[in-house]
């Protein structure tokens, strides 16, 4: 796909007056893409070129701990009330104490809380961006939010498919640059698995359990049309959430109790991974996908649906795209790619060496810290 730390202890006051002054801004530190890319990004942004800034617009998730000191700028459950107001208030003064240069905003929430409070703070450089296709919005916020992004310097696309989502609303490519997800280090290295080598495949989603459009329930059907064939086949589910007991239920209710294991949210993600045979996504919804990526990066083949940017990552070298909710056909392929464990390590391999070539730290790492540095170079505002 083309795709355009910590600094020492102690630093003189010269060595910190040459560093651009950059401000990145989560929602908060749950586990969903958005919020794993800024922490990925936050840790290792070069610090011989940046003073790197962080803010939230609250402080909760598991990914919190990390991040223990990074102010917050609460909303106060609405965009327009008065704590709102007051936040990007503060948000302002905050930008022009730390003298900021490049202020970017990670989610929907970030985009309308910080890209305002960065133009009235006369920050040189504003980026937003967009990591979702916008179909999970509604109407009013998509374009609230394609209002607000008008207002940057470039906006930040994940996949070419929200990139083109909104070009077709107005936004002008000239602003549009896409950057693919960033796979961290440890996701290539050897691990650990977290169930024994004993002989039982296994079939694993990951998503969190907090919305309909991730399709947990499709899921759980298309492991019961698998079960008739494959009685002995595992599914995991990994992640957490309110929908967590339906899905308990419905898998109860499909007589797969006894095949569905539940691991909750886990921190060893490459260990999950490396104890599966198969990984797929049945989401209705995707920009470009954490999963998918570091499935790939596990040596996993991927079966998904045909939405958004799983296209941009999946061919019939990598895995399975499957016409969008079409359940039978789903089901087909993990019959056929669990049948084959020839075939699985072909496509396991082929995706490792793409996501080695596309989505590495360094890579992405690069493509970032040339866009911010290219940003305020045009605005003629390089230290």
């Amino acid at each position: 796909m083309p795709v355009v730390g910590d600094a020492s202890s102690v630093e003189t006051t010269d060595s910190l007056a040459r560093l651009v002054s950059l401000f990145l801004m989560v929602n908060t530190f749950e586990t969903g893409g958005s919020e794993r890319q800024f922490a990925v990004l936050a840790k290792n942004l070069d610090c011989s070129k940046f003073q790197i800034h962080l803010g939230c617009v609250n402080r909760r998730g598991v990914l919190a701990d990390q991040f223990e000191t990074v102010p917050q700028f609460p909303l106060g459950g609405s965009l327009f009330g008065w704590r709102s107001l007051r936040s990007r208030l503060n948000l302002r003064k905050h930008l022009q104490t730390n003298i900021v240069e490049i202020a970017h905003a990670f989610d929907f929430y970030t985009n309308l809380t910080l890209i305002p409070a960065a133009w009235v703070a006369c920050v040189p450089v504003v980026i937003g961006s967009h990591r979702q296709l916008g179909d999970v919005m509604t109407p009013a916020q998509f374009r609230l939010q394609a209002a607000v992004l008008r207002w940057c310097d470039a906006v930040v696309c994940n996949s070419h498919a929200a990139a083109r989502r909104l070009s077709e609303h107005g936004i002008p490519q000239s602003k549009l640059t896409v950057i693919g997800n960033a796979l961290p280090d440890e996701v290539f290295k050897p691990v650990g698995r977290v169930f024994p080598q004993d002989g039982i495949r296994r079939v694993g989603m990951i998503a969190r359990m907090n919305a309909p459009y991730k399709n947990h329930a499709g899921f759980l059907r298309i492991a019961s049309l698998v079960h008739r064939h494959l009685p002995d086949v595992q599914f995991v589910l990994v992640g957490d959430g309110p929908l967590r007991s339906g899905l308990e239920h419905q898998a109860a209710a499909l007589k797969l109790a006894g095949n569905v294991v539940f691991l909750g949210d886990r921190r060893d993600m490459p260990a999950v991974l490396t104890s599966l045979d198969l990984s797929v996504l049945t989401s209705d919804s995707e920009s470009l996908s954490n999963v998918i990526l570091e499935s790939m990066a596990a040596r996993l083949p991927v079966v998904a649906y045909d939405v958004g940017g799983n296209g941009e990552l999946i061919n019939e070298e990598r895995g399975m795209l499957v016409p969008p909710g079409n359940e039978e056909v789903f089901s087909a392929a993990i019959i056929r790619l669990l049948s084959d464990a020839s075939l699985r390590t072909q496509l396991g391999a082929s995706g490792r060496h793409f996501v080695e070539q596309h989505f590495t730290l360094d890579r992405v790492r690069s493509c970032y810290e040339n866009l911010y540095l290219s940003l305020l170079d045009r605005k003629g505002r390089r230290k």
